[in-house]
């Protein structure tokens, strides 16, 4: 069983519980409108003083997930509001962002043949399918913008999560360009999959990935992005990484996989993660 918990830290790197924080802070109980039996893949936005955090919902007499919505004043006490996006086919990974005043979602869609862009038509309860973006099936797709072009991350492997691919665009929208290097990594089901939100720290990029050594999502690694151009890409290990843990006891007992890091404060980081006891 999933669940999800609030971590804090100096930097996305440092990241533990917080002393005054109960997790995890939203679990499959709390799910209202259908039988959850597992939550994970937790994003969230702060949105005029409000934080509203999106995570798959496995329906346990289905067992298809949907997106569900979360929200908080403080970001430690939670109210769980409802499913916000469902269809006939698998949701997970509901990576939300903003552009302008608009706010967008690229959940995974393996099921649906695309890595597809969801737009809020009433941010943040009414979401639509607004385009495909790249044909295939593609696990946990990750965007960023970066150096005045969008950057996107996924998985070419969904069910061995060892193969990582990088495209590009000068707009959100595409069309998206399959970076020359890619695949940026085979072979490795301890490093590809992506984990949660690429994070800009320090004026560069930081990419978070599960390691999949011995089960999938066991922990979280951290990767430092040292040259990222349409030609070029290099990345390092971060010497902290891996940087979640699975604690051996309580909701993430087993396997982290998982992470959404924000900085709050200078010096000060606010992340979702998730964990399964």
């Amino acid at each position: 069983m999933w669940s999800i918990g609030i971590y804090v830290g100096e930097s996305p790197f440092s990241l533990r519980p917080h002393p005054d924080i109960k997790n995890p802070i939203i679990q499959p109980d709390d799910i209202s409108d259908l039988r959850g039996v597992s939550i994970a893949d937790p994003f969230m936005l702060e949105v005029d003083g409000v934080w509203h955090m999106f995570f798959e919902v496995l329906d346990g007499d289905t067992q298809k997930g949907s997106i569900g919505l979360a929200t908080s004043a403080d970001a430690a006490k939670w109210t769980y509001r409802q499913i916000v996006l469902g269809e006939e086919y698998h949701l997970s990974y509901p990576y939300v962002f903003r552009v302008g005043q608009d706010y967008f979602m690229i959940p995974e869609t393996v099921d649906a043949g695309g890595i597809y862009l969801y737009r809020a038509k009433h941010f943040p309860f009414e979401w639509s399918r607004d385009q495909l973006l790249i044909e295939g099936m593609w696990a946990d797709p990750s965007i960023v913008h970066f150096q005045d072009r969008w950057w996107l991350f996924a998985c070419g492997t969904p069910k061995d999560s060892n193969t990582l691919h990088l495209f590009h665009s000068t707009d959100v929208f595409g069309p998206w360009v399959e970076h020359p290097l890619s695949p940026i990594i085979t072979g490795d089901n301890r490093t590809a999959r992506p984990a949660g939100r690429i994070t800009v720290f320090d004026g560069g990029i930081v990419r978070f990935c599960q390691d999949c050594e011995p089960n999938y999502g066991s922990r979280v690694r951290a990767f430092e992005i040292t040259k990222l151009s349409t030609t070029e890409y290099q990345e390092r290990e971060h010497p902290l990484s891996p940087i979640l843990m699975p604690s051996g006891a309580g909701w993430n007992s087993e396997r982290m996989h998982h992470l959404d890091p924000h900085l709050v404060w200078p010096g000060e980081w606010l992340a979702c993660v998730d964990g399964l006891s």
